[in-house]
């Protein structure tokens, strides 16, 4: 063991075999689960005494009735949805369905919520980076946007009422999987990976050419959720990350080698972070000086080597996440298969695009070595930084400005604490971290196994979030949960940010398209309740308030087209309807004030019963009618 090694309490090798590394990974985590179950752990109960026992504090529990400190936006991953939790709580709030359908509120089966995710769209999403819009480096609480890795979209949720309300796809490109947003002066962009290369046209020719395969970076305007620009780069696109002047944006890129074999990827020494100048790219587009692709009309910029608009600079191979300090100084480029991160002065980055540098290189100010399988890094507000390493399930915090000093050749040890997580964890974020107002008070780590942690619930395990208090000096976790498909990615936001609807505004454009429709046939939403017939095509509207529906029942015929408007109009917050027919395949959620829709056909004659399946008064069993259909 070595010097650092033995001062930092770690028992694992500084270094590993390529070959040893997957198996010492699976038998490490292990036992490190066991080991670390002693003073100030308790698994899988959630907010414990841990720091009351070690400071005589009162502790950290969040008592039924008392609010969370923190909204934990986690995405959903394969599940295709996000989820809110309360920190540090860790209780599970509320789900948001983005890329997937949802049966208990009917997202993807409404009229409205079809029109959101578009005509013939798949109901099934890889949902990986949530973030938040920001104003002068700030979260401002107006939206989240997330990714879609699987049928390569971005979507934007409204944070005032915690709906999916826009939904692009991002054309030319396949699979968006980095995504932040502009922090400085506001976000006017999200900006976008697209990380599979393809040939262009993608339409048969080119199948076995990978030299005519290639991928973009993406901006899409955050109002109008279009795709602004895309930029056209060398090798395959990872995460990306904004500054805080508005200007740069730097994307972690593996692949140098354009290869499409996991061999061949492996050949370089060196991938990329590629840097872009926002404003340059925007001086292009105004000068027109741009090309289509396909059918498509999204400006597109050559940003290959060689490009004024693009940086290229090299770090060790496969780099993975990448992440901007609070105080906007540095970003921190993760890099997986070494174990070193790499620091790069985003002062140096006007330097190196006027010509001024030598070498990309020259912006490095440091590369710490801190252990196997480095993939993300967090920051407090305090100088330090966390770090995920994969291999060694572990979370290493660090100091900023004591590696940039080790790298200088001084002799100082810039690693604060090893802390065991369990296990394999990827992504990690602190109390908002991702700001200039980041707090230094929780960390969280989405580790994606949790192996012996939790009851047996077949082969299909649960994978693990865990929360760390990072207030003090050390490290404490004080908290596992288990999480299903898959705790990606989050960001931690203080509830001072966001400002929730306790009933929906009647002027709401998310209904906007119904109402506008019911005002054609002379329907007041919030009062009427009647049939209208349009040849084979029935307009059913009603209200809705506990316990009763505005129609106890309508007729219409065999292969008629329905569709049933409902409007709840109780105005007491809580007290939420739902329209399910029995039968048909058909389900929404109502909230008071809502105005929700669905279309379906009546293809089965005979009486068919609706109910209201959100409980919502005494008398809620009672809640329903009936459907006639004639044959």
């Amino acid at each position: 063991m070595s010097e650092q090694d033995d001062k930092h309490g770690l028992s694992r090798r500084k270094f590993l075999s390529t070959a040893a590394i997957a198996g010492a990974a699976g038998a490490a985590g292990a036992a490190g689960a066991h080991a670390g179950l002693g003073k100030g752990l308790l698994p899988a109960i959630g907010i414990n005494d841990a720091r009351a026992a070690e400071a005589g504090e009162e502790g950290i529990n969040v008592p039924p009735g008392q609010l969370d400190e923190y909204y934990g936006f986690w995405s959903g991953g394969q599940s295709g949805e996000i989820r809110i939790l309360g920190v540090p709580s860790m209780r599970e709030l509320m789900r948001i369905p983005v890329f997937n359908y949802d049966g208990a509120t009917g997202y993807g089966c409404t009229n409205e919520t079809k029109h959101i995710l578009g005509k013939n769209a798949p109901l099934n999403g890889d949902l990986h980076h949530p973030h938040m819009s920001m104003t002068d480096g700030r979260y401002n609480g107006k939206y989240l946007f997330a990714n879609d890795k699987a049928n390569t979209r971005v979507a934007r949720i409204r944070c005032d009422v915690m709906k999916t309300d826009k939904v692009v796809h991002v054309p030319n490109v396949q699979a968006i999987h980095g995504l932040r947003v502009q922090k400085v002066p506001y976000t006017k962009y999200v900006f976008a990976n697209a990380e599979f290369r393809i040939p262009h046209p993608n339409d048969g020719r080119f199948l076995d050419q990978p030299d005519k395969y290639y991928t973009m970076f993406s901006a899409i305007d955050a109002e109008k959720m279009e795709v602004a620009w895309q930029v056209i780069v060398d090798g395959n696109l990872d995460n990306t990350e904004a500054d805080y002047s508005g200007r740069f944006v730097a994307s972690t890129c593996y692949n140098s080698e354009d290869a499409v074999t996991l061999a061949g990827m492996m050949r370089n020494e060196r991938d990329w972070v590629v840097v872009f100048d926002v404003p340059r790219i925007e001086a292009e587009i105004k000068a027109g000086r741009y090309e289509h692709v396909g059918d498509s009309k999204v400006p597109v910029l050559n940003g290959r080597h060689g490009s004024h608009i693009t940086a290229y600079i090299p770090v060790p191979k496969s780099p993975h996440g990448i992440n901007m300090t609070p105080d906007g100084k540095y970003y921190v480029a993760n890099g997986k298969l070494s174990p070193t991160v790499t620091i790069i002065a985003t002062e140096m980055l006007p330097k190196l695009f006027d010509g001024k540098l030598k070498d990309p290189r020259d912006t490095v100010v440091a590369e710490p070595e801190l252990g196997l399988g480095p993939l993300h890094t967090a920051f407090d507000h305090r100088g330090n930084a966390y770090t995920t390493l994969f291999i060694d399930s572990q979370i290493c915090k660090w100091n900023i400005d004591d590696a940039i000093r080790a790298y200088k050749g001084e002799k100082v040890d810039y690693i604060r604490q090893k802390l065991d997580v369990h296990y394999q964890p990827g992504h990690n974020h602190s109390s908002m971290g991702e700001t200039r107002d980041a707090d230094g008070k929780w960390l969280v780590s989405l580790n994606k196994f949790s192996k012996d942690r939790f009851l047996g619930v077949g082969p299909l395990h649960p994978e693990n979030d865990q929360l760390i208090d990072i207030s003090g000096d050390k490290m404490k976790l004080m908290h596992d949960g288990p999480a299903f498909a898959e705790p990606h990615d989050c960001v931690i936001v203080h509830r001072s940010k966001i400002k929730t609807r306790k009933i929906w505004d009647r002027g709401d454009s998310y209904f906007a398209m119904t109402a506008e429709r019911a005002k054609r046939d002379g329907i007041d939403l919030m009062r009427d309740s009647k049939v209208i017939r349009k040849g084979r095509k029935v307009f059913v509207y009603m209200t809705s308030s506990a316990p009763v529906y505005g129609l106890s029942e309508f007729k219409v015929k065999k292969g008629d087209e329905v569709t049933v408007t409902i409007t709840n109009i109780d105005n007491i917050e809580d007290v939420s309807h739902g329209f399910v027919v029995s039968n048909h395949g058909v389900a929404m959620e109502i909230s008071p004030h809502e105005t929700s829709s669905v279309t379906f056909v009546a293809d089965k004659p005979g009486v068919h019963w609706y109910y209201c399946d959100w409980f919502c008064h005494a008398l809620h069993m009672e809640m329903r009618g009936r459907m006639l259909v004639e044959a």
